[in-house]
């Protein structure tokens, strides 16, 4: 089992959690929140978690990924679970989250929790705690996680398609569209895309700009022309399947190893390359991409950035409900 303790390096962390506490109990959510109703609330999510990730350690991306996919799509309400049908397709339904992963390991978490404090802890707040102990758990920052968010019962497919940003859009278009409108900006969008340095993603991610950039039938000039033919080895034209690591070399560390990349024009979508454009973003890069760098920063920028995500459009009080299961609402009567 994993030991986590509080060292020198990540009291700057706790510190940014202090600065936050008074907007995030302004919103309704709170440090704690299962304190009196199920005290062992993270000590049984973080035993699951080392758990899931024993056994598939490549669930660590997807899982950080679902927190992200929840709180874009009508706020942090656990709503990406729900299942849907052949007539009402929910948002994992819905093209963006196809490639989700991670459901039964959500599951197999509100289970244990049920077990122990039935109808306590929301799906919401299983999501955003399982996110954090991700993080931590293949060597990234640690932070409070604010509890309290309560279910949605609303799940509708195009909800998602409207609300996740693509990949093949420019970062400035995806911080107008899609930032901006919920209250994040331009650096949680830059530290936030360094979740990219866990996981997959699947070649139809990216492969245009391989073969058909911009529909000119051409390569995008500005990948780097060593890791385009690495990228044209794994990924034919119009593959479906295969999946190539966004952070070749330590996809199951959380480090720096994504902006390492970035700085080489070495990214796998067009939304993550363009952010080299901005001059902030570009010299926060280069800074994080320095041989031997310090990652305190963006490990307390992360983490910031993740509690302030955290807080879009959750239900607090009598609004929604808690689950019994993650993939349906509960029923009536």
């Amino acid at each position: 089992m994993a030991v986590i303790t509080v060292t020198k390096s990540l009291l700057p962390i706790l510190a940014i959690v202090l600065l936050f506490s008074t907007t995030v109990n302004a919103q309704g959510l709170v440090v704690g929140f299962y304190n009196s109703t199920c005290p062992n609330t993270e000590t049984i999510i973080r035993n699951e978690v080392i758990d899931i990730l024993r056994k598939a350690r490549t669930l660590a991306g997807p899982l950080l990924r679902m927190f992200f996919h929840d709180c874009f799509v009508n706020g942090c309400d656990g709503s990406v679970l729900l299942n849907g049908t052949k007539t009402d397709p929910a948002e994992r339904d819905s093209i963006p989250n196809l490639s989700l992963r991670g459901f039964s390991a959500i599951d197999k978490v509100k289970a244990k929790l049920e077990a122990a404090c039935p109808r306590t802890v929301s799906c919401a707040d299983i999501i955003a705690v399982v996110a954090r102990d991700v993080v931590v758990l293949t060597k990234g920052p640690t932070w409070d996680v604010p509890t309290g968010r309560r279910d949605g019962n609303r799940s509708v497919s195009n909800d998602a398609l409207a609300n996740l940003p693509p990949p093949f859009i420019s970062a400035q278009q995806a911080l107008n569209q899609f930032y901006i409108p919920k209250g994040l900006n331009a650096k949680d969008q830059l530290v936030l895309s360094g979740g990219h340095t866990l996981g997959n993603s699947h070649c139809s991610s990216f492969n245009d700009r391989l073969y058909d950039f911009n529909k000119t039938k051409k390569a995008d000039p500005r990948i780097d022309k060593f890791y385009r033919k690495k990228l044209e080895a794994k990924c034919k034209p119009n593959d479906q399947t295969t999946l190539v690591e966004m952070d070749p070399g330590s996809f199951l560390t959380f480090d720096n190893g994504y902006f390492k990349q970035l700085a080489k024009r070495r990214s796998l979508f067009f939304s993550d390359d363009t952010l080299m454009l901005d001059p902030v973003n570009r010299a926060y890069i280069k800074r994080q991409a320095m041989d031997g760098a310090d990652t305190t920063e963006f490990f307390n920028d992360f983490a910031a950035s993740m509690i302030k995500m955290g807080n879009i459009g959750v239900l607090t009080g009598t609004q929604g409900e808690i689950r019994k299961h993650c993939a349906l609402v509960n029923k009536r009567g």
